[in-house]
């Protein structure tokens, strides 16, 4: 295992199920999936049976909360030790390039493909706090709360289990893209069909150093300042490199730093905790898709467009729509200056809301500003963030529920907006719908 400060990272040894394992129920999707779809994660339960799965090693978060956590987090490390124990996985040290294939969210029929390559990276250099000036930066508000059970979850485990997307900002495509022109010479390490249609997932072992060196030194330019400030127009006094940023799994990345920054002094800085493993994807790759993350609220408050009224100073309309498709296409095709725009799904209706001189810069930044405070005025129960307009649609409809569709923001000002006015406003975005989300299929070794 080869460590570069420069850019923060380890080249990891990483650990895959043996060829004789069934790929297809040992990768899962990430945890933080469907936690409002509780029979998605059943039907996976009995999919996978008694097969090796990453179901086992993992926590689905649609169980947080819920009578048996405590059983159920033992058990995923009784599992992870059982498959170290019967030597199902096998060691694989190097890069791995991977190719995740997913049914095109908006045209039926079309695929898309994404690219990225696993990666360590190094801790000491992460910092999720607002106003960080770390080389590896939240993208978004970290909610402490949310981190004791998956401190639970992680802590004493022997393996780690990665649902980490981090984006780098490479235009000139000069770290990934070099290794896709390369694969057809590159050992498949995996290659098969993920569950219920979310598409197919390809891993290449970069075994030529030669690669290597020239991924590591493309991701070494990106971190030189005087690569960095012209880019981006910002002054040194001011503003740290920034590397990576999160795409997905912040809290999982933040859980991580929590317990290593509890465990340092009495394990050295060489312990492999100080590292964690993480996919690293290109923001410009074309199969990279943004999408937004909507709300449901439940047990609502019915005065809610007054409430809304009292609270945005400049002002709130309400437009009723003949249907959900209507409203959908008039958010997602709204650019007004000084406006904001979202919709709003009750039983047996849906309208758009039209917010005047908002004080946020993005859309959800206005709701998310809106919901903190209704909920500490008892305006609704509990809020769950949904990816996927179908569910949001099903969901809203429900009694005494309240559904938020939400415009989707622009990729390409992700780097910048964090740089500039630092991390956004939590449940910001998405990289893809649900099923597009990362499976679990790698694993390391972290005690």
């Amino acid at each position: 295992m080869e460590n570069f400060p420069r850019i923060a990272a380890q080249i990891p040894t990483i650990l895959l199920p043996k060829p004789a394992i069934n790929y297809h129920t040992w990768a899962v999707i990430a945890c933080d999936q469907y936690t409002s779809e509780p029979w998605y994660w059943e039907m996976l339960n009995t999919v996978v049976g008694e097969n090796p799965s990453t179901l086992r090693m993992i926590l689905p978060e649609v169980y947080l909360g819920k009578p048996g956590e405590a059983e159920r987090i033992a058990l995923t490390r009784d599992f992870m030790r059982r498959y170290l124990d019967e030597d199902i996985l096998t060691e694989h040290e190097g890069l791995i390039l991977v190719e995740r294939n997913c049914p095109h969210p908006h045209r039926t029929g079309e695929t898309i493909s994404r690219h990225g390559i696993m990666l360590a990276l190094d801790l000491e250099q992460y910092d999720y706090k607002i106003g960080s000036q770390s080389l590896i930066r939240a993208t978004e508000g970290t909610i402490i709360e949310r981190l004791p059970p998956r401190i639970k979850i992680r802590k004493g485990a022997p393996l780690e289990l990665p649902h980490i997307l981090v984006l780098i900002d490479d235009p000139e495509q000069t770290v990934i893209e070099p290794l896709l022109r390369h694969r057809n010479i590159l050992p498949k390490l995996y290659d098969f069909d993920l569950y219920q249609d979310s598409g197919h997932l390809v891993g290449y072992h970069v075994n030529d150093p030669a690669l290597e060196k020239q991924c590591v030194a493309a991701l070494e330019h990106l971190a030189q300042p005087e690569t960095f400030y012209p880019k981006y127009g910002v002054e040194p006094d001011v503003h740290g490199v920034l590397l990576y940023a999160m795409g997905d799994g912040n809290h999982s990345l933040a859980t991580a730093k929590a317990i290593w920054e509890e465990m340092k002094p009495s394990v050295g800085m060489e312990h492999p905790s100080r590292y964690a493993l993480v996919e690293v994807v290109n923001i410009h790759d074309p199969g990279l898709m943004f999408e937004p993350i909507h709300r449901v609220l439940t047990n609502v408050n019915p005065g809610y467009k007054e409430e809304m009224s009292n609270f945005f100073p400049g002002g709130v309309s309400f437009e009723q729509q003949p249907d959900f498709e209507q409203m959908m296409n008039h958010v997602n095709h709204f650019h007004e200056k000084n406006r904001h725009c979202f919709g709003l799904i009750t039983a047996g209706k849906c309208e758009l809301v039209i917010i005047n001189d908002p004080s946020s810069n993005l859309p959800v930044g206005s709701v998310q500003q809106f919901l903190d405070d209704w909920k500490q005025r008892h305006g609704y129960d509990e809020i769950d963030y949904i990816h996927g307009a179908e569910v949001v649609q099903q969901l809203g409809e429900g009694s005494s529920n309240l559904g938020i569709y939400l415009p989707a923001m622009d990729k390409y000002e992700l780097f910048r907006t964090v740089i500039l006015d630092g991390a956004l406003p939590r449940k910001t975005f998405s990289m893809g719908e649900a099923r597009e989300k990362r499976f679990y299929m790698e694993c390391r070794k972290i005690s």
